[in-house]
C-alpha cells in the first residue's frame, strides 16, 4: 500500500520528471497534461502492480492498480473528478498512447530522482 506521504514524494518527483520530451501535450501550467499513459508504464516498473485504464471524454486515461489500491498520479491534468471504470490494460496499450523514447527519457529521469544522495552511475 501506497501511503499519502509516499504519493506526494512520487508526484514530486513526476512533477519535477514530466516535460515536452515526456509527452508533447506537457504545459507549465498542467504539467500532468498527456503524461498518463507513460507515467503509468514507469510506475509499474517502479511499484508492479497493474495498468488500468477508463474513458476519459473519450480518450483512454492509463493508471495504476497496486496492492489493491487505485493509483491515479496524473489526475490533475482534468478539471473535474474522473468517473474509474478500472479496466485492465496492458503495457503495450499504455505504450501504443506513448512512444518507447518518450517512456525511456520519464523512466531515466525518475529513477535517478529515486537514488539516495551521494549515488551516480
Amino acid at each position: 500500500m501506497i501511503d499519502a506521504a509516499k504519493e506526494r514524494e512520487i508526484r514530486r518527483k513526476l512533477r519535477t520528471a514530466w516535460s515536452t520530451e515526456t509527452s508533447s501535450k506537457w504545459r507549465p501550467d498542467n504539467p500532468a497534461c498527456g503524461q498518463c499513459s507513460v507515467t503509468a508504464l514507469v510506475l509499474q516498473d517502479v511499484l508492479g502492480g497493474d495498468i488500468l485504464k477508463t474513458s476519459v471524454e473519450g480518450q483512454w486515461h492509463f493508471y495504476n492498480g497496486v496492492d489493491g489500491q487505485r493509483l491515479d498520479l496524473t489526475d490533475s491534468q482534468f478539471d473535474r473528478p474522473i468517473e474509474y471504470q478500472d479496466l485492465p490494460s496492458s503495457r503495450s496499450e499504455a505504450l501504443e498512447d506513448t512512444s518507447a523514447r518518450q517512456y525511456e527519457i520519464l523512466k531515466r529521469i525518475f529513477m535517478q530522482q529515486c537514488r539516495p544522495e551521494g549515488r551516480h552511475s
